[in-house]
């Protein structure tokens, strides 16, 4: 075993010792060093954290072929409640009971990861990379499906909206913070070019209420933004690709492009390495709409194929009353889809502006609840989702009551997360 800092890498096995606190693009850097990967890529990957993966049951960009992260871990290390230290391989060998499907995706509420035990894989030398216009969501998705359900491991496959296609089509990346946050952007741009440091204080609050405006204007009348997105251009954007050893990126290339042609046109290898160029950027787009007073968030929900449609129409039409509603969908795999919706909301004070962020929430998990689909895929459920987890887990709060009980007496860890804290207390008999 070879030590890295807080990483033990067996080169023999693919498995590495990785303490929590070791952040992504660490990892990944001292992994490729030796010609190995995780294959653990989340856009948050320059600042996020492998205990933050396995709290949360995190997904990265190429989980396509890689997996999430409960299906890259052997087995973890946790402190419980009383202290003591469970190691969940032992725990397997010596009781028969396997607790790390229960601990991996727990958020801190059953324990604390103190280490964890990591497949690895070999470093990819070769990619192949496309972009393909299809003429819907509708075919994109059937086409994302044929590639899964046909045998292909891509790497990659993500299917834009209507909205960050035509961004796309314009020279820039896919974002799910797409239009307005390039708008706001550009006006902080502005401000900056034309205010020196410690100067021009006047036009700066100008040009900050001429953006507060234009989102009242614009993200204050959600219901006519979503009925003009609907006179965009038809036609999305499906980023698809392979990574791997040569020959198999060779082979599984040419069936994908095949069967690929029979659902859209072949764009070439641009809008595919520009994905790849900027992959990470998307976490680092809101900040400027943020800024104006107006909020903007994703909320990432899975279903199997059969309800995929379903799934996305019904969430749209829910929010869009609310907010500015896009979606794109990633994370496929042979049995279903994850769909990522990103909204954009504005209203004319703060407390009314919380308040319509609070009806967006509810307003898209009612809807997500009613198709049967699930709440959640990636970014875990902490509180703004622990309301609707018994529409994902019908009859679980006994059992999540139960194993609080058993790690964690004293109800310390993380409360209210996962489940509400009243589904959990103490002699609670609902």
């Amino acid at each position: 075993m070879k030590r890295i800092r807080h990483l033990e890498v067996d080169k023999n096995t693919h498995l590495a010792r990785i303490g929590p606190g070791v952040i992504g693009q660490h990892l990944e850097t001292e992994l490729e060093r030796l010609g190995l990967t995780m294959g653990h890529y989340p856009s948050s990957l320059y600042c996020s954290t492998v205990g933050g993966y396995l709290a949360g049951r995190s997904a990265g960009q190429y989980s396509s072929r890689y997996g999430k992260i409960e299906d890259m871990v052997e087995s973890l290390r946790v402190v419980v409640g009383g202290g003591e230290v469970l190691d969940t391989a032992q725990c397997a060998k010596q009781h028969g009971v396997d607790l790390l499907e229960l601990l991996v995706g727990s958020e801190g509420t059953l324990g604390v990861i103190t280490d964890s035990l990591m497949r690895l894989h070999p470093l990819p030398r070769h990619r192949w990379y496309r972009g393909i216009r299809v003429p819907s969501i509708e075919a994109g998705a059937e086409a994302m499906r044929a590639l899964l359900q046909g045998g292909l491991r891509p790497a990659v496959v993500r299917l834009y909206d209507e909205i960050d296609t035509l961004m796309a089509s314009k020279g820039e990346e896919p974002s799910e913070s797409s239009l307005l946050s390039r708008l706001l952007e550009r006006a902080h741009q502005s401000i900056r070019s034309t205010s020196p440091s410690g100067q021009g204080g006047g036009l700066r609050a100008l040009v900050e209420r001429t953006a507060r405006g234009l989102m009242g204007r614009v993200l204050g009348a959600p219901m006519l933004l979503s009925r003009a997105t609907t006179l965009l251009p038809s036609g999305c954007l499906l980023i698809v690709g392979f990574e791997g050893d040569e020959e198999a990126v060779a082979l599984e290339s040419v069936l994908a492009a095949k069967w690929l042609q029979r659902f859209g046109e072949d764009m070439g290898a641009g809008p595919g390495e520009h994905w790849h160029s900027h992959r990470m950027n998307i976490s680092y787009k809101m900040s400027p709409l943020m800024d104006t007073g107006a909020f903007s968030d994703t909320m990432e929900v899975s279903t199997d194929w059969g309800n995929l449609m379903h799934l996305y129409h019904t969430v749209k039409n829910a929010l869009a009353p609310h907010v500015l509603c896009m979606a794109h969908f990633s994370h496929a795999y042979v049995d279903g889809c994850s769909i990522y919706f990103t909204f954009a909301g504005f209203a004319d004070c703060l407390e009314e502006t919380l308040a319509l962020y609070d009806r967006t929430w509810k307003a898209g998990l009612t809807a997500v609840a009613s198709t049967g689909a699930s709440i959640a895929h990636h970014h875990g459920v902490g509180k703004s989702k622990s309301a609707f987890t018994a529409e994902d887990h019908p009859g679980g709060a006994p059992l999540m009551r139960g194993l609080s009980l058993a790690l964690d007496p004293a109800g310390v860890f993380n409360p209210g997360k996962v489940w509400p804290a009243a589904t959990l207390m103490r002699g609670d008999k609902s």
